[in-house]
């Protein structure tokens, strides 16, 4: 697009100095200017515009037609069009402007409601993804949240039904209880009990359809410090997974499924955390349904357990970009839905720089 412009002045003086007098290249000459507004800096616009206004001119000079009604009246359709093509430039430029602080903000925003966590949270390696299905676009309902606690790390990972601010809100919500709860509750059990209950309280406040059909699925989890068990409390999310150093991945199943966070007017019964075995040189991976969901131009679903099982990673970030890049190769390069990703590594006792040495294999 942008040698485009040059080309249409080229063409149209090919075209004029072919073609009889009476015929006119004209339109081309009003169209360069119009092409390279959206596109080229106003400076640019403004060197389009008057190559095409030099280019008409000359012509009717070498032909001797530059003082006839027609040629002046062609001359100034070439000089309107471009002060309208300035403009353009003017109005997109802004618009960039605009469009690029907002995005900033954005950034801004995602940021302070869902900051990435640090790389080493009580012993553990710590990597976290956020991938927008929109591109450029920052905010979204899944969220992600790890904290060092008394009890353990404990972690949150979860997606807000719905789109837009109302799903950012309910996340910061999510995140906000998550973060008290995890300092204050004994058992993984009662945090989820204060998610519930702060859903219920934003889920009350709001207005509309939200007040009976909100909902976030999430899963939760503790890592002991001294033991090497993980427990859960699924609600209602896709289940995590727990890569061995062998490259070995099991699937963890809740063994009594639950109903997502903010649906208890449909049902109560008590959370009840699962453990198991969390062994030196694992890696624990949370993600959210826009990985899942991922599929190929047949329709075809990514499924990550088949895709992640025989491979062996230097670490969790390392784990988390070969599964995007496997992700964006499975769909072509975009997904229909954003994707959290969380990974939690257990290091080797006494080997983690030489874990940071292994070799990825394919």
């Amino acid at each position: 697009m942008r040698v485009l412009p040059v080309l249409v002045i080229i063409a149209g003086v090919v075209f004029d100095v072919l073609t009889p007098t009476r015929i006119t290249a004209s339109p081309l000459f009003a169209a360069a200017p119009l092409v390279a507004a959206p596109f080229y800096p106003m400076l640019g616009t403004l060197t389009i515009a008057i190559a095409s206004l030099t280019a008409e001119v000359g012509l009717h000079i070498s032909t001797g037609t530059q003082f006839q009604v027609e040629s002046i009246s062609e001359v100034l359709t070439v000089v309107v069009v471009s002060l309208l093509a300035l403009y353009i430039n003017g109005v997109v430029r802004r618009s960039g402007e605009r469009l690029a602080s907002a995005r900033i903000i954005a950034e801004t925003a995602q940021r302070a409601v869902l900051p990435r966590p640090a790389e080493r949270i009580g012993g553990l390696r710590i990597a976290a993804r956020y991938e927008a299905a929109q591109e450029g676009a920052f905010i979204g309902g899944d969220l992600f949240a790890v904290q060092d606690t008394p009890y353990g790390v404990r972690l949150v990972v979860g997606d807000v039904r719905g789109k837009g601010l109302d799903a950012v809100e309910a996340v910061a919500v999510v995140i906000g209880s998550f973060r008290e709860a995890a300092e204050q509750e004994s058992s993984l059990e009662g945090v989820a009990q204060r998610l519930e209950r702060a859903l219920r309280r934003e889920g009350t406040r709001r207005d509309g359809l939200d007040v009976f059909e909100g909902f976030t699925t999430a899963v939760l989890a503790e890592i002991p410090h001294d033991d090497g068990v993980v427990r859960l409390v699924n609600r209602g999310h896709p289940e995590p997974l727990l890569m061995c150093g062998d490259g070995e991945v099991r699937m963890l199943v809740p063994s009594d499924p639950a109903l997502p966070l903010g649906m208890s007017e449909l049902g109560a019964w008590p959370d009840r955390a699962e453990q198991a075995l969390y062994p030196d040189g694992a890696t624990l991976l949370f993600y959210t349904d826009g990985l899942t969901e991922a599929r190929d131009a047949h329709g075809v679903f990514y499924v990550p357990r088949e895709r992640l099982n025989g491979r062996v990673f230097q670490g969790p970030d390392e784990m988390l970009q070969a599964l995007i890049d496997d992700v964006r190769r499975h769909t072509g390069g975009g997904s229909q839905d954003d994707m959290a990703l969380l990974a939690v590594s257990r290091p080797l006792e006494g080997e983690p720089e030489r874990r940071r040495t292994m070799p990825v294999v394919p």
